[in-house]
């Protein structure tokens, strides 16, 4: 019985390690918030101006968070109607997009049958005032409070709108406000359809589902991609039952693994799916993360899908959400993706940090490799890893400029209060004339500027020139070249045509059409569009790819960056 006695004894002293180590975290949570307290209590009573409690006390709270990752936060009461619309997409109010210029608050975009453009307000409408209250230097999030309410309440905008001198007042009746996740599906040609899905808010699954059967109508869908190119995420029950339209019912789509094993758990496909036959291709970027990452995770590791574009976002980390006093809650991440190979979306890990407080990407020597349903080598990392990678767009410096002063807009905007009416947007392309005209406007405009390319790499060379003790000898010669490479916008307008033709016309056609106009203007100009038609019309190598005869990029280290 002696090894009984031995056993019990190193139990009891494990237990007793245990209770002692439990005790003294305990001490320590105590401890540190009764510090919290008396800190918080003595700047409350003695600080020398007046201090804002929940301010204050949400400031300590944010910080505290920040620590931890960017997923983890807290919600107080005056935001929890955001957070709502964050997982349902539903609100009260008029159904427009606004932004801040300058000291304004303008409308971007009225959402096509929406109160704001049944009433008549328009892209580039400048907001004066809301129910009499002035709205200058007003934030976004200001305005947009003003704007939200009951649904069948009434507010009255008063806007100035670019070619009219006169204020406009706008009486807009407030009405429940649910934004369709999938705002475009459609065929793209005579056996290829598409279906864009923006986020995975409740119901996604089916929208996703009606816009399937609608496609399958036309008796001829042979092939269908589904993009989820800068899709954040949402959902994860919604992320299963997207997955599970393509996948057999039982099939695993997800698991997730954290520090409480309660927080463990295998999630599959509840139910039987809608289609398991038809060539399917998924459209990803970086911009995709979370549930994006395990709809198109799953199909991939089943053999599904051809995945399209480049690497997502990386993004595998479970949030739950807690219920705090006062009408508060805490999100809070409580365990990681994994997707049925046994890869790990995330790609950043946390817990480690560098010295300044910030954190890497998983390196890739630290890559994995793991096995589909069917044998096929993909590799792990962070995020998903295309099958077929493309590389992203890159925008000239011109073009950058263009967007980030968002004159493409302004020029939209003041075309479409001289132009009534534009042709299908299928049909409408910016014409010499049109650039031209663009051209001109941009040249007019006393506020733009850009710096080339060649500027940015001569101001490094300054830079370096100061640093190392050698500007003043070159002093000269830095400036002939500041003389030679002079950004000259005219130039760079005509030499970055392609690049710039797509955006301007896209955001033309939104004025008229709105945002599946513009979505079907722009469908001719993706290439990772036609990479993925093209994908699947080839059909032999698209069974060679999803069997394993044919080496895709998910399993090639040389395309995993």
């Amino acid at each position: 019985m002696g090894w009984l006695t031995g056993i019990l004894a190193v139990a009891v002293i494990s237990i007793g390690l245990i209770s002692a180590t439990t005790d003294r975290r305990n001490f320590e949570v105590v401890k540190n918030l009764d510090i919290f307290y008396a800190l918080f209590h003595e700047l409350n009573t003695i600080y020398v101006d007046e201090t804002e409690p929940a301010k204050l006390v949400k400031t300590g709270i944010d910080a505290m968070l920040s620590s931890l990752d960017p997923y983890t936060s807290y919600i107080p009461e005056e935001d929890q109607e955001d957070f709502r619309f964050m997982t349902t997409g539903e609100y009260a109010g008029i159904g427009a997009l606004i932004t801040k210029r300058g000291e304004w608050v303008l409308i971007s975009e009225p959402y096509e049958g929406m109160p704001a453009q049944v009433a008549g307000l328009k892209a580039g409408d400048k907001i004066i005032k809301i129910d009499g209250a002035s709205m200058r230097n007003k934030e976004t999030s200001e305005v947009s409070e003003k704007l939200k309410g009951a649904a069948g309440t009434t507010v009255i905008i008063t806007v100035l709108r670019p070619g009219i001198e006169k204020e406009l007042e706008i009486s807009i009746k407030r009405q429940v406000i649910q934004i369709n996740p999938v705002p475009y599906f459609g065929m793209i040609n005579d056996n290829t359809g598409l279906i864009i899905l923006n986020n995975f808010t409740q119901n996604c699954a089916d929208e996703v589902e009606k816009a399937i059967n609608e496609l399958k109508k036309s008796g001829n869908l042979k092939g269908l991609i589904l993009d989820l190119r800068g899709n954040p995420g949402g959902l994860m029950d919604e992320a299963v039952k997207v997955a599970n339209l393509f996948l057999p019912r039982s099939s695993e789509v997800v698991s997730t693994k954290g520090k409480v094993s309660q927080w463990d758990k295998t999630y599959r496909a509840p139910r039987e799916p809608l289609d398991t036959i038809t060539p399917l291709a998924v459209l990803i970027n970086r911009s995709s993360a979370s549930a994006s990452e395990i709809v198109a995770g799953a199909l991939q590791d089943h053999d599904r899908a051809l995945i399209i574009g480049q690497r997502s976002f990386g993004k595998g980390l479970v949030q739950t959400t807690r219920a705090l006093p006062y009408n508060s809650s805490l999100k809070v991440t409580t365990a990681k993706y994994y997707i049925p190979s046994g890869r790990c979306i995330q790609a950043v890990d946390y817990a480690k940090r560098n010295e300044d407080g910030s954190v890497g990407l998983i390196p890739d020597s630290l890559m994995k490799e793991f096995k589909t349903k069917g044998g096929r080598t993909v590799l792990d990392g962070g995020g998903i890893s295309p099958d077929i990678t493309m590389e992203q767009e890159q925008y000239s410096n011109i073009t950058i400029a263009l967007l980030m002063q968002q004159t493409i807009f302004d020029f939209s905007t003041q075309y479409a209060s001289k132009k009534e009416t534009l042709p299908a947007p299928d049909s409408f392309y910016v014409d010499d004339d049109l650039y031209q005209e663009f051209v001109d406007y941009v040249l007019s405009l006393d506020s733009f500027r850009f710096e080339s390319e060649a500027n940015d790499l001569l101001n490094k060379l300054k830079d370096a020139a100061k640093k190392e003790g050698k500007f003043e000898d070159a002093k000269n010669t830095f400036e002939e070249l500041e003389k030679v490479l002079k950004p000259d916008v005219r130039h760079a307008l005509l030499n970055a045509r392609e690049n710039i033709n797509p955006l301007l016309g896209s955001e033309i056609v939104r004025r008229y059409y709105h945002e599946k106009g513009s979505i079907v203007y722009s469908l001719k100009f993706d290439k990772e569009l036609s990479t993925a038609v093209k994908a699947l019309q080839d059909v032999e190598k698209y069974k060679g790819m999803l069997n394993g005869t044919i080496l895709t990029h998910a399993g090639d280290r040389r395309y995993n960056n």
